[in-house]
């Protein structure tokens, strides 16, 4: 059923993490028996993120005056490295760290010995080194403070005057602390060259005195001796001491095997309750590293959906921690895609088992089962092949539901209780040992036992990719090495035109999604489509001196292309069916007909242009349908056209134009990009804007490089470009319009600006009605290209 991929050159995998609850104030501890080497030590962990927006510890160590040294996540979420003392010491990343669907991997890097500021101090993230900082202030050369001391120690708490405090909330794996070394990531970890994406290595280099290695694989509380859960496996027997740690079975139990990678159809990245999703503070808390949601009596519901679509054959259980008999609402699933208000009064898709019994199927309610309340354990098992779902009330089936219609879209898990007596509800995906024995044949929900999608690498098939001009003739290089057919290129530092050129066009071919010209002979634009990127002349707009530019390019029939009859009227297609990407040329007839695209399944997205005619650059999606368009070159809304699409949607073999000048007038050349959705790769889709900074979450199933928006509905706005190329960490701020000729804009204010955060399965809507693409109520339309399938994604 599954086809795996390895985890990184050396296969190296891991069984298990801990988890650690602000609500029961877990923590480590232990107190070194001699101080060592208080300039010089590296902490290097995996963390997956539960509670966001708060203080929250991942290591520290405190004397007992008030002075104590602590590496946490801040409340604006970024990462900090914070002393307390006479030695004041505060460096926290620009970078904010709010995805908790998927593991970073943090390293730590202090030497106090070196003569400038900025080595005394590092930060690596997933491999890379941390370089924008909000602030700086670095310890003072040779200076010692609480770490390596003889004093307490803590991972998952603030040590401070012989107490603890300010606990991590989430998981934790793979803890090496090497005494003496300040180390680079390459100790712990490497790219995979399958995926492209950083995962654990063993370390195999010395610890020093005070070192340790907690890997959490022996499942027993530790006091006392080097056994359990606080195991130091390093061969120093530097052991902790588990603080309000249960190992109990039961919704508390939190020896977890939720790990970053693919180790097994137990053991990989689970899914849990999706924080980001909700965006109204009347739609519950989170708690428990994101496993349970709990709602407030007469203020607050009880709603979450999970991280992850359930594929093949998958369970999952949610426990009713606390519920009125009286309440309503239930468990289920609802489509990825919905954007149905996440209240439990508004069931409208999706399949749900009321807590009265009753089930609700796509927006009605019928009876089905028997009532459930406090402490008992629904048991929800999903067959995506059969399209069904069958729920279970304390291991008794209630009988099985026909989700036809509704499974093929892509479900999440989904939990929805009103306001009654303060309900709550805790979910196993499986990182817990189930309560009871799954149905035959059924798994958990991690990222082992999801599909193995096509493409595990996006920038092999589409890229973004930067460049300076130097005013001479150049060749620009993208990072997989691929032959793009289409390269789109901005000027960033620049007010210059968008100019797109492509191999079945050909080369000094230029077209400009700025404005409505005819295709120009651009004779030193771009001059040659190469193996590993293009080759550039001296125009100023391709290749200005000192301009900064990037080009977004995406990958058809690699230089190929060939006639296609499949429609009434001819066309030179070159595709990719892998990447789900086709550029058509053809000639119009005035008489309404069909232009085949060589895809193989419907296009989401097709944008076609006359070449040698002025005219507008015409958007099909489909979610605006082919009785509208969109225009790419302007910042209108969705209009109505029986002509433009001749209001016929595009089947499997081609698309269909009406009797249009924009799209088929007689003799005029046009030219087609059309996009497939590729699971994991691709997505096209919209949301509903909410007109605040904490805005939509719109699933994906793949952690984006490429987000396009624009408004749909009433209201105009600009077609909004990111990247994670020029924007390499959140919050992304940094765009692009299509429509515009103006230069990059960079504004992450939450309110008054366009940020993102683009996270490993998605992205989360950050800015205010002030942009138009959250403007309240407003449909607004996407189109995602991938970075990695969140199968194998870290966090962002």
């Amino acid at each position: 059923m599954l086809n795996l991929v390895a985890n990184g050159p050396s296969g190296y995998t891991i069984s298990n993490s801990l988890r650690f609850r602000v609500s029961a104030s877990a923590y480590l501890n232990r107190t070194p028996a001699s101080a060592s080497n208080r300039t010089t030590y590296t902490l290097s962990t995996w963390v997956k993120r539960g509670k966001l927006g708060d203080y929250l510890t991942i290591f520290g160590a405190g004397a007992t005056s008030p002075t104590y040294d602590v590496l946490r996540f801040n409340s604006s979420d970024q990462l900090e490295f914070f002393t307390a003392g006479a030695a004041s010491v505060d460096v926290a990343t620009t970078q904010v760290f709010r995805d908790p669907s998927a593991w970073y991997h943090i390293v730590l890097a202090v030497d106090t010995t070196q003569a400038t500021a900025a080595n005394r101090v590092k930060f690596y993230i997933n491999g890379s080194q941390v370089t924008a900082f909000a602030s700086a202030s670095y310890p003072t050369q040779n200076s010692t403070n609480s770490i390596n001391n003889t004093v307490p120690h803590a991972i998952g708490a603030t040590a401070v005057n012989g107490s603890f405090n300010t606990y991590f909330d989430g998981y934790n794996t793979e803890v090496n602390f090497i005494d003496g070394q300040a180390l680079t990531p390459s100790s712990f970890g490497s790219t995979n060259a399958t995926t492209g994406v950083w995962q654990p290595a063993k370390y195999t280099g010395t610890y020093g005195t005070n070192g340790f290695y907690l890997n959490f694989n022996s499942i027993a509380l530790t006091s006392g001796s080097n056994t359990g859960l606080g195991k130091d496996s390093s061969g120093n027997g530097n052991y902790w001491t588990t603080n309000n740690i249960s190992v109990t079975a039961g919704t508390t139990y939190d020896a977890m095997t939720d790990v970053p990678t693919l180790t097994s159809a137990t053991v990989g990245n689970y899914a849990t309750l999706n924080p980001l999703r909700n965006t109204a503070s009347s739609q519950g808390t989170f708690s428990n590293a994101n496993l349970r949601v709990s709602g407030a009596a007469g203020a607050t519901n009880c709603v979450a959906a999970g991280t992850m679509t359930v594929s093949y054959k998958m369970y999952w259980e949610m426990t009713i921690t606390t519920m009125a008999t009286a309440s309503s609402g239930g468990v289920g699933i609802v489509p990825s895609s919905s954007n149905q208000v996440l209240i439990a009064g508004s069931m409208s898709t999706g399949i749900y088992y009321l807590a009265n019994g009753n089930k609700i199927v796509t927006g009605t309610s019928s009876a089905y089962g028997s009532s459930y309340t406090s402490g008992d354990v629904i048991g929800i098992a999903v067959d995506t092949s059969a399209e069904t779902v069958t729920f279970y009330k304390n291991n008794t089936s209630q009988g099985s539901i026909s989700g036809t219609g509704v499974i093929s879209l892509g479900v999440l898990p989904f939990i929805g209780m009103d306001d009654v007596n303060s309900p709550s509800v805790t979910a196993n995906f499986g990182q817990q040992p189930f309560t009871y024995t799954p149905p035959t044949g059924y798994v958990a929900l991690n990222t082992y036992n999801l599909p193995t999608p096509t493409i595990l690498q996006g920038n092999k098939y589409m890229d973004a990719t930067l460049y300076t001009g130097t005013g001479a003739s150049q060749t620009v290089t993208n990072t997989a090495a691929f032959k793009p057919d289409l390269v789109w290129i901005k000027s960033r530092s620049a007010a210059t035109d968008h100019k797109l050129t492509d191999s079945v066009r050909g080369v000094q071919k230029g077209l400009i999604s700025d404005t409505t010209g005819a295709e120009t002979t651009d004779t030193n634009g771009l001059t040659a489509f190469n193996s590993n990127g293009w080759s550039l002349g001296t125009d100023t707009v391709y290749n200005n001196n000192a301009a900064t530019y990037v080009g977004w390019q995406w990958q058809a029939g690699q230089g190929s292309s060939s006639s296609n009859t499949s429609g009434s009227i001819t066309s030179t297609v070159s595709v990719n069916t892998t990447a789900g990407f086709s550029i058509v040329t053809y000639t119009g007839t005035s008489t309404a007909g069909t232009i085949g695209h060589g895809l193989g399944v419907a296009p989401k997205m097709i944008i076609v242009k006359p070449r040698s005619a002025t005219g507008d650059w015409i958007v099909y999606t489909s979610t605006t349908g082919a009785g509208n368009f969109l225009l790419l070159d302007t910042t209108a809304a969705s209009a109505a056209s029986t002509t433009k699409w001749n209001n016929t949607a595009p089947t499997s073999s081609v698309f269909s134009v009406g009797i249009d000048t924009t799209t088929n007038f007689l003799t005029t050349t046009y030219v087609a990009y059309c996009w497939a959705e590729i699971a994991g790769f691709s997505k096209f889709g919209s949301y509903t804007g909410n007109g605040s900074t904490n805005g939509p979450f719109v699933y994906l199933g793949f952690r984006p490089k490429y987000v396009m928006l624009k408004v749909a509905s009433s209201g105009t706005s600009a077609w909004t470009i990111y990247d994670t190329t020029r924007n390499t960490y959140n919050v992304d701020g940094t765009i692009l319009n299509a429509d515009q000729a103006g230069a990059e804009i960079t504004d992450t204010r939450p309110s008054g600006g366009y940020p993102i955060d683009i996270v490993s399965n998605g992205f989360k809507i950050r800015h205010d009605s002030n942009d138009p693409t959250n403007g309240n109520g407003y449909t607004i339309i996407y189109a995602c290209w991938a970075e990695n399938p969140f199968k194998n994604a870290l966090a962002r």
